[in-house]
This record gives structure tokens, C-alpha cells and sequence, in this order.
């Protein structure tokens, strides 16, 4: 099927004289998870992992992915002519270097308008200019061969409440155009959908485990537009938006006010997310003016309010996560528990507790060898029945009117070997030198991110993905703009700043055998001004118990050890209240101090 998809695809590029075509695999919003319209990565390749990129060519199929995603993409492209092209961290070997070494000049490369943003198309034509290669925005091909593709999801809108936020939409609006006038600008324009909807305090269920509403935000500085299909809005909803002084229109006729906007504004357009097509709509008198997304750098910064309920939330996935665990101990005297078991029985748990409203993300449920794919997906054909040796991963993470949550725990099903003990010991020491690090105000992820690698490089071992990610409040589990991480990534040039959430997740992954990942959200606070400057910290805000059987004591400091205790004995204190006797019984134990 997925050849007969190429050659399709074949035939449309030789129609529009391309000598190759790219498939992005993202939304004009460029999300990172999607509605069933724009999987469009997937349809082409069967590679249904969050990142990556397809080239198509004459004769050639390839798609471009990053370590996390190797073992996966490997089974998952094993039956079609698709190839896997491996992105490493170290290496600017990516497809567009590939495209402009094998293509000649003249060759055009086709490419979906609304699909590609200003920056790629900037940085492609700066590779492609020296061989001569064209770049050609386009229609999007697949929008022609995929006979039966998904219709746009229109599922409404709700509000997001005060009591949650803690700033109105009106006060958000207002210092973003505060940050305009800073800027020199007229109009922002807002494309990605979790900065749209922290900014008008709105949320939807257009993307799954992402509670996000598909529009676009034009804001002014005296007036702010909100484009979006009008059967997304409850009547309620859609009066309380009026009632703030915003105008709404409908989604499509985004393009018609871009184009009859005055002449000499400037619009603030942010380059990583704006697309060629919004640019091409915009009145040739408009000045565009490359930013960075201002909500987005707002919003990473969770204000008291936030803070709180994360906190709230937290206690509450905690109990999640212990009653899950205590059943899994429980449910292995069967023989019977699979991957696709656990993750069953933890959205059930989950759904339990009060204000949750999904999951964050697909439940990574993996067992040996499993775990060493670090996206695995357990499905009814590849689930496996969980032994009573080695060890089990569990990534998962919870959608709460007051927070998102994001954790990761590898637990010891039984006999473990001395390798297994080892590298979950430096994955512990990894984790807690990032946990219980201060720093000097102004530093970014990619100064911090070697912390979390120490111990391993030292063992002359390492893993392929970042060691931490934003995570949004009730939005995106993956947000932007900070991050912690090495390479080139642009998240690891952020400097943190006090409120930003974060995830710790350091992990070693050896395939065939075993994976272990540790994770914990961690809050950055201010901890103390001295005469060489503002220093700041984090504060783990996740309350699980964490593994202690497969720990190699030997290993650890006792600063390392303290701080385990220390953890443990909070997770017990805040988790307790909300815990039946027996449930304190378990976690009492597994709580106890090494």
C-alpha cells in the first residue's frame, strides 16, 4: 500500500515537473501532534512517530527521523521501499544536505505552501542556491492522491477558567501589545494553537491528548481578531470573546483580512511558525517583521496561579500512579498482564481523579527489549505479556483542568542483571544532578544538559534525545521555547527563567535488551541573590515513588542518597491524605529511605 501511495505521488510530481517532493508531516500550525487531516507523514511512509521527514524523488524514498525513533521507523518501514535516513544530534547530514548533493541544477523540489514555514524555506534555498536547485512552494500533492482524507475536526470550543489561568484573556492581550509597541509592530499574528489558546484562556479537542481549538489570532494594537470555524463556538463562549472586544470571523477569511491590511503596518510574524502561504496573502505594502512568537515566551513562564494547580494536579496524578503500580504487583501473580494491560488499567485510574480531562500523550507501556525503543507504542499485535524479571517502562502522562502532566517510571519486575542495575543507577545519578542543581541566572538547557550525561559519558554511554522538554499548563505536553538538550536543537539557547516547567528524563537504551528512563517535571524558581548575582533552582514538582530494588547503592553519594530520602519522604507526606490505608502500607514501603 505504501508503494502505491509513491507512485502516486510520482505521478503527480511529474505532472508539476518536480524532481522531488517533500513531505513535512505537520499542520499550518505546525503542530507536533495532529488531526487525522494532516498525519500526512504517516500516510506516505506508515512511520507513525511524532518527528520526522519524507523525500520522495524518482527513485528514491526516504524517510529522515531522529534517534528516539530508529528501532520504530525500522520495523516500520521494513515492508515498503521507504528507507530510513538517520538524523544525528552531532551531524547537519538532513534532507535538505541531501537533496542539494544528489539533486542537479534546475531541479525543482516541491513542497506544501501552508505546510512550509518562512525559516525552512529561508534555510532551504541558502543550501539549495549554491547547486542550483529550486525550491517550489505548492499546492499540497497529497491533498489530490489521498482519496479518503480525513475531514477538518470540529469539535467546539470551552473556556478555560479564570479560577485555572489566573490572568484574563483581556490582560494576556494587553502585554502581548505591550511587547508589540516594544517591537514596533501593528500586528502579531498567532498560528501556533497552544499559544492561541492560553492567550484568549480557550481550549478544545482538535488534536488528541492536546486540548487545543484550530484557529489563527490577529492581534492589533487597539483590536484583536480570532478566525475559526463557526460551529466551534458555543453561543456562551462565543459571547464572553465579543464581550472582551474581540471581532470573530471565520476561519478561512484569514487570508482576506491579511491582504486588506493598511498599507505601511508591520506585522510580526514569527519565522518558525508563520508559513509561505501567510505570507503570500499579506498586502505587498505590509513590512513583515521576523519575531519570536510573544505568547509563547509568556506562557512558558507559569504565573502563582499555575503553579498551584500544578502542584494540585500533581498530588493527583501521584495517586494515579501508586494505585497503578499497586495493581500491577498485584495482577503479576496471574502470569497474565500485558503491555497494553497496564496502559488500560492507568487511564482508567487516571479518569478517577478529579478534573482530569485526557491523557497527554500515547502511554509508552514497555517491557525488555521494548523499552529500548524510546517511542514505543504498544498495540494489540506487538503487546507482550510483562515476566517476573528485568525491568518495565512506563511514560505517561495526564490532561487536568489545572496542569499537564508528563512521568516516567522503570520499575523492577524481578531478577535484574548487574547491567541492568548499573545503568539504572547512572540514569538515578543523572536525573538527580539536574534535579538538585543551582544555577547562575541566564543560563540555558544546553549548559545544564551535561549534568544529566555525566555519570554515563563517564561509562562511555549516552542516549539520542534531549533530557528535557517544556510542558504546558493544560496544553501542549511539549512546549516551547525552552528546553535541555545538546546538539542544535534552538530550545537549548533559551535561557531559563523562574516559572518555567520542565521535564527531566535522562535515559539508556540498549536494543534487544532493556530501556530504563526516569522522569520528573521540575519548576525553575528563584533561590537566592548574592553579590555575584541571581542564582536559580528547581523544584520537582512529580510525586512517585521511584524505583529503589534495582539501585546500585555502592554508586551513590550520600548527597545522592539524601536527596532520594528527601524526595520520598514528600511524595509520602503530600500523597498520603488522599490514600486508603493500604495504599499508605505500600507506598510507605516503597518510600523508604536508602
Amino acid at each position: 500500500m505504501i508503494n502505491e501511495r509513491i507512485a502516486a505521488l510520482r505521478e503527480q510530481m511529474q505532472a508539476h515537473d518536480l524532481a522531488a517532493y517533500i513531505v513535512l508531516g505537520t499542520d499550518p500550525h505546525q503542530s507536533e501532534y495532529m488531526a487525522a487531516r494532516w498525519q500526512s507523514r504517516e500516510w506516505i511512509s506508515g512511520f507513525d512517530g511524532s518527528a520526522g521527514t519524507v523525500v520522495i524523488t524518482k527513485d528514491f524514498a526516504g524517510l529522515w527521523t531522529d534517534g528516539r525513533y530508529f528501532i520504530q521507523a525500522e520495523e516500520q518501514l521494513a515492508s515498503s521501499e521507504m528507507q530510513l535516513m538517520k538524523l544525528s544530534a552531532t551531524s547537519n547530514a538532513n534532507h535538505i544536505t541531501w537533496l542539494a548533493e544528489n539533486l542537479s541544477a534546475g531541479d525543482k523540489v516541491g513542497v506544501a505552501r501552508d505546510l512550509l514555514t518562512l525559516a525552512n524555506a529561508q534555510y532551504a534555498q541558502n543550501h539549495f542556491q549554491p547547486s542550483g536547485v529550486i525550491l517550489t512552494p505548492m499546492q499540497d500533492l497529497l491533498d489530490v492522491i489521498w482519496q479518503d482524507r480525513p475531514a477538518s475536526a470540529g469539535q467546539q470550543a470551552f473556556e478555560h477558567e479564570l479560577r485555572y489561568a489566573g490572568e484574563s484573556r483581556t490582560d494576556k492581550i494587553a502585554r502581548i501589545v505591550q511587547h508589540m509597541q516594544q517591537a514596533n509592530l501593528d500586528y502579531h499574528l498567532i498560528t501556533a494553537l497552544d499559544d492561541l489558546a492560553w492567550t484568549l484562556n480557550i481550549r478544545g479537542c482538535d488534536v488528541d491528548y492536546n486540548p487545543v481549538v484550530t484557529a489563527y489570532a490577529l492581534i492589533g494594537l487597539h483590536d484583536c481578531h480570532l478566525f475559526i470555524a463557526d460551529n466551534k463556538l458555543p453561543d456562551a463562549l462565543r459571547k464572553n470573546i465579543e464581550a472582551d472586544g474581540i471581532t470573530i470571523a471565520d476561519y478561512d477569511k484569514l487570508g482576506h483580512t491579511l491582504a486588506h491590511l493598511a498599507k505601511g503596518k508591520r506585522i510580526g510574524l514569527d519565522p518558525n511558525q508563520a508559513s509561505v502561504a501567510i505570507k503570500e496573502q499579506l498586502a505587498t505594502e505590509v513590512t513583515v517583521a521576523h519575531v519570536s512568537s510573544i505568547p509563547a515566551n509568556l506562557k512558558a513562564c507559569k504565573n502563582e496561579i499555575e503553579a498551584k494547580h500544578i502542584r494540585q494536579s500533581m498530588e493527583k496524578d501521584g495517586v494515579a500512579m501508586v494505585r497503578l503500580f499497586r495493581w500491577l504487583e498485584q495482577a503479576m501473580q496471574t502470569g497474565t498482564v500485558t503491555e497494553t494491560d497496564v496502559q488500560d488499567q492507568l487511564h482508567q485510574i487516571r479518569a478517577q481523579q478529579e478534573g482530569f480531562v485526557s491523557d497527554s500523550f500515547h502511554a509508552i507501556s514497555a517491557y525488555g527489549p521494548h523499552a529500548a525503543i524510546a517511542h514505543y507504542r504498544a498495540t494489540q499485535a506487538s503487546s507482550i505479556t510483562l515476566e517476573a524479571k528485568g525491568l518495565f517502562l512506563l511514560d505517561s502522562g495526564g490532561q487536568y483542568y489545572g496542569g499537564t502532566t508528563d512521568i516516567t517510571r522503570t520499575v523492577a519486575m524481578g531478577k535484574l542483571t548487574e547491567e541492568e542495575k548499573q545503568d539504572y543507577t547512572l540514569v538515578l545519578q543523572g536525573h538527580i544532578a539536574l534535579a538538585s542543581i543551582s544555577f547562575h541566572e541566564g543560563a540555558t538547557g544546553g549548559h545544564l544538559d551535561i549534568l544529566a550525561r555525566k555519570a554515563m559519558w563517564e561509562k562511555g554511554i549516552d542516549y539520542g534525545h534531549g533530557t528535557g522538554h517544556g510542558v504546558g499548563f493544560f496544553l501542549n505536553v511539549h512546549e516551547g521555547p525552552q528546553g535541555i538538550a545538546q546538539g542544535t536543537r534552538r530550545s537549548m539557547h533559551v535561557a531559563l527563567q523562574p516559572g518555567m516547567l520542565t521535564s527531566n528524563e535522562p535515559g539508556i537504551y540498549r536494543p534487544g535488551k532493556h530501556g530504563i528512563r526516569i522522569e520528573n517535571l521540575i519548576l525553575c524558581k528563584q533561590a537566592e541573590t548574592t553579590e555575584f548575582g541571581t542564582f536559580l533552582h528547581f523544584e520537582t514538582v512529580t510525586l512517585a515513588p521511584i524505583d529503589t530494588r534495582p539501585i546500585v547503592t555502592e554508586m551513590l553519594s550520600q548527597a545522592e542518597k539524601t536527596w532520594l530520602n528527601q524526595y520520598h519522604q514528600e511524595v509520602l507526606q503530600r500523597l498520603q491524605p488522599y490514600l486508603e490505608k493500604d495504599e499508605v502500607t505500600w507506598l510507605e514501603e516503597k518510600c523508604q529511605a536508602i
